[in-house]
């Protein structure tokens, strides 16, 4: 999907999944040391927000102008400072290696790109650093609750224990829930979750 396709979304006053961060990262927050954090794919910044609130340094990536703004709105109506970059994940490169942190939910994309997003998210996180993620799996498209409907942007546990093979699976796991996230993430969904950890 086209940044074009994002902004339409994101133009709308409301927060298209609203504003209090993914159940998954809020349940992992307290797995994440010290330190900065980078949100990928954040959209309107609901789990960029959430983070900083909790004292982290936090940059999100997106590559919807729209969806930035509203990161920036939201911040600044919780009091926190969220730095914002406009990147698409295809060609971004992290600025540092040192993040105790990187947080990405529903970061569907084609799988060349996941696969080396993963890569250098595994090798941007220091030494006791945690890589979380929570997306659609394949049985997700069952239901018509959310996340895009071409099975090949969607993950299994298989494919994110291979691309995050420079990690130890922490918590690796296939999940049927309730997800409760603005009007676009509403319903019964099939989602694989991964807390990932980097060797001390």
């Amino acid at each position: 999907m086209s940044s074009e396709f994002w902004d339409d979304r994101y133009r709308a006053d409301d927060f298209a999944y609203g504003k209090e961060p993914n159940d998954f990262v809020r349940e992992v927050a307290g797995e994440i040391p010290i330190g900065p954090v980078l949100c990928l794919a954040e959209g309107e910044g609901r789990n960029a927000v959430f983070l900083a609130g909790r004292g982290h340094e936090v940059t999100a990536v997106d590559f919807a102008t729209e969806g930035l703004a509203k990161a920036q709105r939201l911040a600044r109506e919780r009091n926190v400072r969220v730095e914002t970059v406009l990147a698409d994940l295809a060609t971004y490169e992290p600025p540092r290696s040192d993040y105790a942190g990187i947080v990405a939910t529903f970061a569907h994309l084609p799988p060349p790109v996941r696969a080396r997003v993963h890569r250098w998210a595994a090798a941007s996180l220091r030494p006791g650093g945690v890589f979380v993620l929570e997306a659609y799996r394949p049985a997700q498209l069952a239901h018509a609750t959310g996340g895009p409907r071409d099975v090949a942007l969607l993950m299994t546990l298989d494919d994110l224990r291979r691309e995050l093979a420079a990690l130890e699976i922490v918590i690796g796991r296939d999940v049927d829930r309730e997800i409760r996230e603005g009007a676009f993430h509403s319903g019964e969904s099939a989602t694989v979750q991964v807390l990932a950890r980097k060797s001390a």
